[in-house]
């Protein structure tokens, strides 16, 4: 496993290097976009709408929209100051509670919790302790400069570390639409219900679940790979093929005009006792009559 962050967990007077591992991983299949005709991949480039030109990064600034179309700019050095003051490298448990007490809807992304080097011993003690009281932690960490909730729990002899949203993060049930108050249900209808969750209640086993789409999708993919239906891209034409062709149309152009005739060559240099223009005169003459 790939590290991906490296502090400690602090409870108390109890400090405990630790490692952070990503627990889950998206299994998505990711597919590209590609040009109907020639099967090339669609760039997207970053572009000013305004100015309508292409953006580079550098002239790229951070913006917060405070109301439709008013923005306050960021700097980065206002960012770094910030991220410079509130970033620290500990998960900081401020409270111990029980797992029930959380509702699931708070929970965000899972990380396993190695022990950083000479934590073996504090690791092991943390486990026990959370493993014998029952209880789990709550903690805070500032991961990729943003301050999260997280509790630390115990999961097959491993730490681990679950993000939690803040309460303000969780919206109001009361806000979604058409949920039904007080409903009047005949006895019958409500035993029936039971009846039928009481059949299918069983063990919680994950390995008997899977995700059939991605799996469905993954044997269409690999199919085709089989039955060589795989498309290779058109090169996109180098820029010093399009310059050439602007130059030979250039060239044509002046053909027409009758501007295409070859440049000069330049003169020779003079020489140091140079012929008497007479004998110049004389020597191209008996040249000529050499050829006739």
């Amino acid at each position: 496993m790939h590290t991906m962050w490296k502090g400690s967990i602090s409870f108390g007077l109890v400090n405990i290097p630790i490692k952070l591992f990503a627990a889950t991983e998206d299994k998505d299949i990711k597919l590209r976009s590609l040009h109907k005709r020639c099967s090339t991949p669609i760039q997207y480039e970053k572009k000013c709408p305004h100015c309508e030109e292409e953006i580079k990064n550098e002239d790229i600034v951070k913006g917060y929209e405070y109301v439709k179309g008013k923005f306050v700019v960021l700097t980065d050095e206002e960012l770094k100051e910030i991220k410079e003051e509130h970033e620290d490298k500990t998960v900081d448990i401020i409270d111990f509670v029980k797992l029930e007490d959380i509702d699931p809807i708070y929970f965000n992304r899972s990380y396993f919790l190695g022990p950083g080097e000479n934590g073996g011993k504090a690791y092991a003690l943390l486990r026990e302790a959370l493993n014998t009281s029952g209880k789990i932690g709550i903690a805070e960490i500032t991961i990729r400069s943003k301050q999260q909730m997280a509790i630390v729990r115990v999961f097959e002899n491993c730490l681990v570390m679950e993000t939690i949203h803040y309460p303000d993060e969780v919206r109001s049930a009361g806000d979604v639409p058409s949920v039904p108050g007080h409903v009047e249900l005949q006895d019958k209808e409500l035993e029936t219900a039971i009846m039928l969750i009481d059949q299918l209640t069983t063990e919680f086993h994950p390995e008997k679940y899977r995700d059939d789409y991605r799996l469905a999708l993954q044997t269409l993919i690999q199919n085709k790979v089989e039955h060589n239906e795989g498309h290779t891209p058109a090169e996109a034409p180098r820029q010093n093929v399009v310059d050439l062709m602007s130059a030979l149309q250039a060239s044509i152009e002046r053909t027409k005009t009758g501007s295409a005739a070859p440049p000069a060559a330049a003169p020779a240099p003079a020489a140091e006792n140079p012929v008497p223009e007479g004998r110049q005169e004389g020597k191209k003459t008996k040249t000529a009559r050499k050829k006739a």
